[in-house]
């Protein structure tokens, strides 16, 4: 498992791409949740997500040997252009396996950072193993979306930044899919504020990690539904799962007509476009699933913003 000093480390590699995205008080969203509410807006990041960082992380720690065979990754969205432009910038060859369902918007956007798309399967399940036997064909290294310690780290970059703006906020909210987003984030901050809680937060149309948290053991679901496609995942990942049991405080559902209001939210109170995956940490707020103490400082992590 990463430490704290693994993510220190990503962090030098991880702003030689990503930006140090706004920190901000949000007045009108503590008002209408009863929080003192600040907002770390990775909807803000270079290519749109949080995804960059984990990406770039991961595709930095290797040896030149290794990236100059190239990368391959399956994704339908962000991971996608995350990696797409890690390979930019160290100019090796990269292959991003997408579902045949893919919008074409999404597809272009890939093939802008100069990759190579391969479209195979109905859903992210079936790409990922077409990309994974493809990366094993073509001896190039595969980058998991979240299931990788060196992705996970690039991810936890993201705490260090909130702690530089925000001294032992009570709580800071991660949106949850695979886990690699909250498992970053809560390794550092348990290192930085023990005190400070680490609350996940699912969509009810995709609730396997939740499922899996309340069990203490990895429960895979068989289908998901939400309109939060950046959370999508169906099956749970025991190496996540592992983070998430040792260092998430809770895990909270929202559903899909609660992410809704929460993106319209910010489109109109905070002037910020945000995916459903992103503003799920909003809709718990706005829908009153948290029961911390009235006053409670609490930072939301907006993760992206394509919609």
């Amino acid at each position: 498992m990463i430490r704290f000093e693994d993510i220190k480390a990503a962090q030098e590699r991880v702003l030689k791409v990503a930006v140090k995205t706004p920190f901000s008080y949000a007045p009108k969203l503590s008002e209408a949740s009863g929080y003192e509410v600040y907002l770390k807006k990775e909807n803000l990041q270079t290519t749109g997500s949080f995804k960059i960082r984990g990406a770039f992380n991961k595709i930095a720690s290797l040896s030149d040997e290794e990236r100059n065979k190239g990368v391959v990754a399956a994704s339908a969205g962000n991971h996608a252009q995350g990696v797409a432009l890690a390979a930019k910038y160290f100019g090796i060859p990269a292959t991003i396996v997408m579902p045949e369902t893919t919008p074409l918007t999404k597809v272009d956007g890939v093939k802008s950072y100069g990759a190579e798309v391969a479209l195979s399967g109905s859903n992210y399940d079936e790409a990922y193993a077409y990309a994974v036997k493809f990366a094993e064909e073509k001896g190039r290294v595969f980058v998991h979306p979240f299931a990788d310690e060196q992705v996970i780290a690039g991810q936890g970059t993201i705490a260090l930044e909130i702690f530089d703006k925000c001294e032992k906020p009570d709580a800071i909210l991660v949106p949850v899919g695979g886990g690699g987003l909250i498992s970053g984030i809560a390794v550092a901050v348990k290192a930085i504020s023990p005190g400070t809680k680490v609350i996940g937060v699912a969509a009810a149309g995709a609730p396997a990690m939740k499922l899996s948290f309340d069990a203490q053991k990895p429960i895979d679901t068989t289908d998901v539904r939400t309109i939060a496609d950046g959370i999508a995942v169906r099956d749970t990942s025991p190496r996540t799962l592992e983070y998430i049991l040792r260092y998430v405080d809770d895990m909270l559902l929202v559903d899909d007509e609660e992410i809704a209001n929460a993106v319209l939210y910010l489109l109109e109170k905070q002037k910020l476009v945000v995916e459903g995956a992103g503003a799920v940490g909003v809709a718990a707020l706005i829908h009153g699933k948290l029961g911390l103490p009235e006053g409670a400082k609490v930072v939301t992590v907006l993760s992206g913003g394509n919609i």
